[in-house]
């Protein structure tokens, strides 16, 4: 019933677009500009007469389909400007072409723009070529920082509430190799760990500063990004701002609850405008406090890019840019089994304010762009980075359960982490024939060298759910211990006596990949590529003993069908990814025969399908796809010997994703999404907690979620300069929890509600933000329990120069 269903929508699809492109066969394309000589982004063109709309992209471009030959008057306008107007004549199978200049600034055009997305425009870093959302027949998702302005946003977490099928599962620890935040995505880990398509470091929280969008691209893609910054569920990717030609930025300053204090600044400034140089700052400084009773951030952060532009072949860009309650043991009997039988008190954090994490961090991107001929161009990119952990890491574990006493663990990180990445793409749009080749040709060179000199971890103190620090009672003796406050003295006492870890671990993928998308019609393409990746492991400087090499070959397929040329695109893909998986030191059963043993790189395939529009002139775009996902050859133990382990486990997770963006009237934008997923273990062993079959794995998110963001502005009238937002996020039951041992630990399903209201007028803004609203109480987790904010509120005053 449901796939007749779809069946009649893309045939009724079908049928209205095919009739607009027989009866009409005109067109008008054009290049909207401001007084500054900028492009103007998001100025609306209308044909009068006809129900023909288009938008402005990033470039000031424009282009109107399927007119029928007539005379014609066509408008430019933006949202509470004055329009202007051109006459035009449409000949048969003529494109005509009319720009349009408006009078103000770009600077004040941006004060009155409402955005949506930027219609289909052409990426360059999802397929690592210059591909349309529809001619891609990967599913991906952004979040532009016009969304973020709209919606008062200041943590980089919060942002990616705007998109279906992603929610955190894990706060920032700060600690070493993985402290950024966790989000399950697809049911899968995922961290933001690329930067403009490159792998990035990422530890502590990430900074909204220099954020000009945030890419979530679906599925595992290691074919093209690499092992080294794997998800199997897809990989978030940051885009950071570049310079422009012209002087321009914005000042800001953001006040909030639980003590917000936040200052940014961009500024964009032309070195040189005859050799094209150009220099854009972006910078923050943030304080805030935390919600609990404990806990805060304080970040200063600096990105400057720099961009030359030699000539119209070569260009070059450099940019610099709470505790974890785990409520079970995972082996005995769970005595609660949801957040009211454990009876959490959220606003107990646990921690003290003289135990902080630091994480500075240092990324350095460099890029030249080299256009080598009329059908190809070279992109050689060198990045660098370097991120620390230097601070304390805890976690409550409940290691007698029934005696409602948790223990909480300290160990005092100190780890350096330095990467170095380089790549050579060579991009092709050529002819064989009649057919359109745009290929893609690249080697990667990643090297990451971890240095770490953290402490042993140290049982601390005991606490409960309900009150935190408490007397202790020992079960064994019956002696009463005093409730334990927490300082940095006290666990640096305890933490002299652990066993530290020294390390100096090194290791290096080379890789190389192709990829070609071969147009065998206008509205029917082909893509494939595979990449081959080299790993080597040097693992501990000076023993030899753990060194190891693995070899991996990761393919990718897909196929797009435009059943209406640029409107509409059917779309099926196979994407793997893989995770080199090092040595492990097993024996026999009675612990005799020690050896190593080596194992197969951890392999995910996907296989997706579904449909991508953009109708009505960039008013109306969605994707709806359906994916598949197993993984393979994972490591799990032997349930014949606890001393051994084996390959070839499998965990399997599918689901269905709804994405729309609309813009069905001026100053009317609509964000909706919508995603279903299920992940199991399908093969390992029974007897553990992490490999039961027919259970969830942990960590892979409530299976429904749902998002909405509605903003409106007035076009005209009294209320031309006032805008009003609204929206929330569903998230269903989470099992954190699913073992036949344990028993099943289940988080509460949660609705949130947002609004923000915004007044906006020549080269200032003001806007109010209201998170949270009915004060919802509401939990995340990864295997643990993660109190949220309770009702919030941010006011923000920008100014535009």
């Amino acid at each position: 019933m449901m796939m007749t269903r779809k069946s009649y929508i893309l045939s009724l699809l079908f049928s209205l677009s095919t009739g607009w492109l027989f009866a009409q066969n005109g067109a008008i394309k054009g290049f909207v500009s401001t007084a500054d000589g900028k492009p103007a982004e998001w100025v609306t063109i209308s044909l009068q007469g006809s129900d023909k709309a288009a938008m402005t992209g990033k470039r000031g471009q424009y282009q109107l389909r399927n007119i029928a030959p007539g005379t014609y008057t066509i408008t430019a306008s933006s949202v509470g400007l004055e329009g202007q107007e051109q006459s035009v004549t449409i000949e048969q199978d003529e494109t005509v072409t009319v720009d349009f200049q408006l009078k103000e600034s770009a600077a004040q055009l941006q004060e009155v723009v409402i955005p949506v997305r930027q219609g289909d425009k052409v990426n360059t870093i999802v397929a690592k070529m210059p591909l349309k959302n529809l001619e891609n027949a990967q599913v991906y998702n952004s979040v532009s920082t016009e969304t973020i302005k709209q919606q008062g946003l200041t943590s980089y977490d919060d942002a990616l509430r705007n998109v279906p099928g992603i929610t955190r599962t894990w706060e920032s620890t700060g600690r070493a190799g993985d402290g950024a935040s966790y989000f399950a995505l697809r049911g899968f880990d995922a961290q933001p760990l690329l930067i403009n398509g490159l792998p990035g470091l990422t530890s502590g929280n990430l900074d909204l500063a220099n954020v000009e969008e945030i890419q979530v691209i679906k599925g595992p893609s290691a074919s093209l990004f690499g092992g080294a910054t794997y998800s199997y569920g897809g990989m978030i990717n940051t885009v950071t701002k570049k310079p422009y030609s012209g002087f321009g930025g914005e000042l800001g300053y953001t006040v909030g609850s639980f003590g917000l204090n936040r200052i940014t600044g961009d500024v964009n400034i032309p070195l040189s405008k005859i050799e094209k140089i150009a220099l854009r700052i972006n910078t923050a400084y943030h304080t805030e406090n935390s919600f609990q009773d404990a806990g805060y951030r304080k970040a200063f952060f600096f990105a400057p890019t720099l961009s030359y532009t030699v000539n119209d072949r070569l260009s070059f860009l450099v940019m610099a840019v709470a505790p974890v309650f785990f409520h079970s043991d995972r082996q005995s009997p769970l005595p609660f089994h949801n957040v009211k039988e454990l009876s959490l008190n959220p606003d107990r954090s646990f921690m003290s304010n003289d135990l902080s994490m630091k994480n500075p961090r240092f990324n350095l991107q460099a890029q030249m762009f080299y256009k080598l001929s009329e059908h190809w161009t070279s992109q050689t990119v060198v990045s660098r980075g370097t991120i620390k952990s230097n601070g304390y890491y805890t976690y409550i574990w409940d290691d007698a359960p029934g005696d409602n006493y948790f223990d909480q663990y300290f160990r005092k990180e100190i780890q350096t982490t330095t990467t170095t990445d380089f790549q050579q793409n060579f991009n092709g749009d050529f002819r064989i024939g009649k057919l359109r080749n745009r290929v893609l040709v690249g080697l990667d060179f990643f090297n990451r060298n971890i240095i770490a000199n953290s402490t042993g971890s140290a049982n601390v103190r005991h606490v409960t759910p309900q009150a935190g620090e408490v007397p202790y009672i020992d079960p064994a003796s019956g002696d009463t211990t005093a409730p334990v406050y927490l300082s940095q003295a006290l666990v640096d006492n305890l933490l002299r006596t652990t066993d530290g870890a020294r390390s100096d671990v090194s290791n290096s993928s080379y890789s190389a990949y192709v990829s070609d998308v071969l147009n065998i019609t206008p509205g029917l393409s082909v893509m494939a590529g595979v990449r081959a990746d080299y790993f080597v492991s040097k693992g501990e400087k000076g023993d030899d003993n753990d060194n190891f090499n693995q070899f991996a070959v990761s393919p990718k397929f897909g196929i797009v069908y435009q059943p209406v040329l640029e409107q509409v695109s059917l779309f099926a893909n196979y994407m793997n990814a893989f995770v080199n998986v090092a040595p492990g030191q097993v024996a026999d059963a009675d612990g005799s025969n020690p050896r190593i043993k080596s194992f197969a790189p951890e392999h995910a395939n996907q296989w997706e399908v579904g449909a991508k529009t953009n109708l009505f002139s960039d008013r109306l775009q969605l994707t709806v796809s359906y994916y598949d996902i197993r993984v393979g050859n994972r490591v799990y133990p032997d349930p014949a010997n606890p001393n051994n382990s084996l390959q070839g486990g499998k965990v399997g997770s599918k689901g269905f994703e709804v994405d729309l963006a609309a813009h069905p009237m001026p100053g009317l934008s609509i964000l909706a999404g919508y995603s279903h997923n299920r992940t199991q273990v399908l093969a390992g062993n029974a007897n553990d907690f992490y490999n039961e079959p027919g259970r969830a794995p942990g960590g892979q998110g409530p299976q429904d979620l749902a998002n909405l963001w509605i903003n409106y502005r007035p076009a005209n009238g009294l209320l031309k300069h006032f805008s009003l937002g609204v929206g929330g996020n569903y998230a269903g039951e989470y099992k954190v929890i699913d073992n036949s041992v344990t028993g099943v630990f289940v988080l509460p399903s949660y609705v949130l509600l947002n609004a923000t209201l915004a007044y906006q007028a020549s080269h200032y803004r003001i806007g109010f933000t209201l998170n949270n609203i009915t004060n919802k109480e509401y939990y995340i987790g990864y295997w643990s329990v993660n109190p949220q904010r309770p009702r919030n509120f941010t006011l923000n005053l920008a100014y535009t120069f």
